[in-house]
């Protein structure tokens, strides 16, 4: 049983149509483009309508997906959404989009690991076509970050964006498919990237709103310390894993947060600039959508080929890191 080869049968993605540039923030805080631009690489970002919330990204997304796969909301066993930012506490954001979908057949639930959650969610939906238990399941990371981000606080408000990408996991030719997962977390350092307010720790209050307790807050130079080491390392690990060398990597799909962090990811490989997928120009950091968007783009702009060994590798808050190899 354990031996069914588990990849990607398909992938598709989605972001909102309003962008929100370097020089829109410039007007609302104290910031500039060049700055933004030479720290992070982020050069606009997508910005959900008030109407849109996670769930109808990820419906999107996962039109797509489905069509990619060629394949029906019908024949989704699964549905496993990755997403910090849910419609609400419950129901899940999955079952949300499981009754929009009309995947009557699909069990559904979320995954909440952050920037993390959509390599987590691979890794649970190979393990449950793995054993057999499943056959084709739906994993969708989909944010809308713009609602907890804080656009007086000029650390954090240029860094992210809205959006969700989706794939269709299931049986795939031997040889192809995921080659091993590492995933990992370190709670100790939870309080680096946070939202505190309206969990039972400290629930809604007209005192916790006007502190500002239900916006994202991160100590930034922490976290890139944190991720400029993580990154690496657990690429480096999926490698071993799988049996393979850092020459082999056709293609590295690191999640979006900083393009000086994916620099040093490429050095640490021994990678040229031209073998990874960046997008975080066009995006900035959309948590658990950042990984399956730029794969889903890698795949429109034909970057990834058949036989194509694919490293996919992220970090976020918790903390928590995830990476995997995957032959095309």
């Amino acid at each position: 049983m354990g031996d069914i080869s588990v990849g990607i049968l398909g992938t598709g993605k989605y972001v909102p149509e309003r962008k929100l540039t370097n020089q829109d923030l410039e007007r609302m805080v104290d910031t500039n483009d060049n700055w933004i631009v030479t720290m992070t690489g982020i050069r606009e970002r997508r910005i959900a309508d008030a109407a849109q919330a996670s769930s109808d990204l990820a419906y999107e997304a996962s039109l797509r997906a489905l069509a990619s796969a060629g394949l029906t909301a019908e024949d989704i066993d699964l549905i496993i959404v990755a997403t910090i930012t849910p419609d609400m506490f419950f129901p899940s954001t999955a079952c949300l989009l499981q009754d929009r979908l009309g995947a009557k057949r699909a069990a559904a639930f979320d995954l909440s690991a952050a920037c993390s959650g959509f390599i987590y969610g691979l890794a649970t939906a190979t393990s449950f076509v793995k054993t057999g238990m499943y056959r084709r399941i739906l994993v969708v990371g989909a944010e809308t970050l713009s609602r907890i981000t804080d656009y007086t606080d000029r650390n954090t408000c240029i860094l992210f964006g809205d959006g969700a990408g989706a794939v269709v996991v299931g049986e795939v030719p031997e040889g192809r498919g995921f080659k091993s997962f590492e995933l990992g977390a370190d709670g100790s350092g939870g309080d680096l990237l946070r939202i505190c307010g309206g969990g039972s720790r400290l629930p809604s209050t007209e005192e916790s709103v006007a502190s500002k307790k239900h916006f994202l807050e991160m100590n930034g130079r922490d976290v890139f310390k944190f991720a400029v080491r993580v990154m690496g390392t657990a690429a480096e690990e999926a490698l071993a894993k799988a049996g393979l060398a850092k020459s082999d990597i056709d293609l590295l799909i690191p999640h979006q947060a900083n393009i000086r962090i994916i620099q040093s990811a490429l050095e640490r490989l021994e990678l040229s600039a031209d073998k990874a997928m960046v997008n975080i120009d066009r995006y900035g950091n959309m948590s658990a959508a950042s990984i399956p968007v730029a794969l889903a783009e890698a795949v429109e702009e034909g970057r990834v080929k058949e036989g194509d060994a694919v490293v996919l590798v992220g970090f976020g808050g918790g903390l928590t890191w995830g990476a995997s190899v995957l032959v095309w």
